[in-house]
């Protein structure tokens, strides 16, 4: 039965974290300096900026935001920070899941007993840990609610990593995929989609058999692409390669929103999760990394291929009442009929690559970052 979402209280809050690579102005390759715009920005935007765990990286994030537009100002302001702090220092700051250029390999880490201890336990992997993501916070009255609401996104995923892939480049070179940070980060052992939970009581059975198996250094490492925040009162969904501009970035989570708002009031409704094998989502996610909106989908409730374009409509059309019911539907259909006529950010990536070099790739991804 088609479940119809009425809103009648206020949307939850929502936030986002963004992760930026900081590039030479030069060379525009990665470079470990990302501390150096940190404290530059600091002043200006206090906790909302910080590093990330290699030096190449820096993180800003927003408050939590009751209303689109408060979260686009947000967005926009933090990117304008970093990218003039970084433009002072002779770097720029690229919104890319990778380096179009390739920096150095291993990348620097940060200094500390977590990060020497994450570096013991997954060794290699941190050679290819210069990934940059997109995560969306919203907020949940309880860990219980997460994780059920959690349940029912699962099939969700590869659309929305469809729609967000950017990361085309990797080692100087085409990778063939639209985002091949996905398919790097997939390697981990704590990564890539949850499984189903049906509890709080079950999810904390299993983190506690994951520390047990030391596949976790603590449980901030547990890198699922949704998943009970470990510090905010929040559903995080972390499937997402960072966006180009700010501007998509705040209509993905406005989207990313009305999904999680809908999916609440299935299970308010007592609806069972869909049964999704685990197969079958890993094929969907390798589907939507490797083609983006340029290729076909998996349609994990037909179980048969569909244009991705036509999935992306299937969940437009899902959330419309509680995009029409914010006030964001319009702005959300608008940014993602411009994704189908001008592609995604890897798309974009590579339509200005057959234009010039990668070198031109990351002066774009640059100024777009900026706004």
């Amino acid at each position: 039965m088609a479940l119809t979402t009425r809103q009648s209280t206020p949307p939850p809050r929502f936030g986002v974290e963004e992760e930026f690579l900081v590039v030479d102005a030069v060379t525009r390759a990665p470079t470990p300096r990302a501390a150096e715009v940190v404290r530059a920005a600091s002043p200006l935007l206090g906790e909302r900026v910080s590093g990330e765990i290699t030096t190449l990286q820096l993180e800003t994030r927003t408050a939590a935001c009751g209303t689109l537009g408060e979260l686009a100002a947000q967005l926009a302001e933090a990117r304008k920070v970093v990218a003039d702090c970084a433009r002072s220092a002779g770097l720029r700051v690229v919104a890319t899941g990778t380096a179009p250029v390739a920096g150095v390999v291993p990348p620097p880490m940060t200094v500390g007993p977590r990060q020497t201890r994450g570096a013991e336990t997954y060794r290699g992997l941190h050679d290819e840990l210069a990934l940059c993501a997109l995560h969306v916070h919203v907020e949940m009255p309880s860990r219980q609610r997460a994780l059920l609401v959690g349940n029912h996104l699962r099939p969700y995923l590869p659309t929305l990593l469809t729609l967000t892939a950017n990361s085309p480049y990797w080692d100087n070179r085409d990778s063939g995929y639209a985002s091949w940070r996905t398919t790097v980060w997939g390697r981990w052992p704590v990564a890539g989609p949850p499984p189903v939970f049906h509890s709080a009581a079950h999810y904390d059975e299993v983190v506690r058999g994951l520390l047990a198996a030391g596949a976790l250094v603590d449980p901030a490492t547990i890198f699922w692409d949704v998943r009970p925040s470990e510090r905010h009162p929040t559903l995080e969904v972390r499937v997402a390669d960072a966006a180009v501009t700010a501007e998509e970035s705040a209509r993905y989570a406005a989207l990313v929103r009305a999904l999680v708002v809908h999916l609440s009031a299935a299970v308010d409704a007592g609806e069972p999760a869909p049964d999704v094998p685990g197969e079958l989502l890993r094929v969907a996610y390798w589907r939507a990394a490797r083609d983006g909106l340029d290729g076909d989908g998996l349609d994990l409730r037909a179980g048969r291929l569909r244009p991705a374009g036509a999935l992306v409509g299937d969940l437009l059309a899902a959330v419309e009442s509680v995009l029409r019911a914010h006030g964001e539907h319009d702005l959300v259909a608008e940014w993602l009929d411009r994704l189908r006529a001008d592609g995604t950010g890897a798309r974009r990536q590579r339509s200005v690559a057959r234009l010039g070099t990668l070198v031109g790739v990351v002066d774009h991804l640059a100024e777009q970052t900026a706004g």
